[in-house]
């Protein structure tokens, strides 16, 4: 055996609360790895009502790596959430309509900070927001109840409201190492056959890995 079927949307048999996100979100604008899961006993195959105002006409998309864990009420906010701030008020007067619809901002008025990136082997804790257009590098933790505001480092920790750095999960060379390896990328009977060292701590030996 090489591992679960990452094409069955409940891996965990008696225990939908456990989806593998990548078999039930049909939103063009979230792609999501294989392996990455969301856990949620309220409806983890749901899980496009915690990507808020995702809107076709804005343009940004959400990507989310290959082994991520998102913990239970993880929320993205989008770009479409951005009101125009260069005027006095940053009321939407022009989606009400009534006349007031030709208070429309153009784009450029909108603050548009591009994608949501999420790298592989994230770990992103209980109710944690993640802003727009933040990018959380690969192997990196968002403690419970963040709200991520700006770039993650890889396997960097983060935390608090605003989240800020806690610190980082190895030295900046046996990071550089661990980005090299990459194993994420690897097949399945690959990572089978050296789960061992995945899970373990010799960094050596994962990149001896055949």
């Amino acid at each position: 055996m090489n591992g679960p079927d990452p094409a069955n949307p409940h891996p965990m048999a008696g225990f939908p609360q456990i989806c593998y996100l990548r078999n039930v979100v049909r939103n063009p604008q979230i792609e999501i790895g294989e392996y990455t899961y969301y856990d949620d006993p309220d409806g983890a195959d749901n899980f496009e009502r915690n990507v808020l105002y995702l809107f076709p006409f804005i343009g940004d998309r959400l990507v989310i790596g290959r082994f991520c864990a998102l913990a239970r009420g993880v929320k993205f906010v989008m770009n479409g959430a951005n009101h125009r701030m260069s005027g006095i008020s940053t009321y939407p007067f022009n989606i009400f309509g009534g006349g007031w619809e030709r208070f429309a901002p153009a784009p450029e008025e909108l603050p548009f900070k591009g994608d949501t990136v999420i790298g592989n082997d994230v770990w992103i804790g209980y109710d944690a927001m993640v802003m727009p257009g933040v990018k959380i590098g690969d192997g990196a933790i968002v403690a419970a109840r963040s709200v991520v505001v700006s770039d993650v480092p890889a396997y960097g920790i983060v935390g608090g409201n605003p989240a800020r750095l806690i610190r980082s999960r190895f030295d900046d060379a046996t990071v550089q190492r661990l980005l090299r390896i990459a194993w994420w990328d690897w097949d399945a009977a690959r990572i089978t056959r050296h789960l061992e060292k995945i899970v373990g701590a010799d960094v050596e030996a994962l990149e001896a890995a055949d």
